[in-house]
């Protein structure tokens, strides 16, 4: 399935992960967001991922959001 998929962002924070999934679907990007944190030690990432044909996009879009 990851084929398909380019990953656009890496976070350790759940809420700027999922704030900048719905940013994506709000702009007409999928979006799938990875947790990859372990529950009980609280170690690792979240990954956001969108089509390849859309990463260039989501990358401008996310761009824009942090900087305003």
């Amino acid at each position: 399935m990851l084929d398909k998929w380019e990953k656009v962002m890496v976070t350790e924070v759940s809420s700027k992960a999922e704030l900048s999934r719905m940013v994506l679907e709000n702009s007409g990007v999928q979006a799938v967001l990875l947790n990859k944190k372990d529950s009980s030690y609280l170690l690792g990432v979240f990954e956001l991922y969108v089509p390849v044909g859309q990463a260039a996009f989501a990358m401008q879009i996310l761009n824009n959001e942090i900087t305003n």
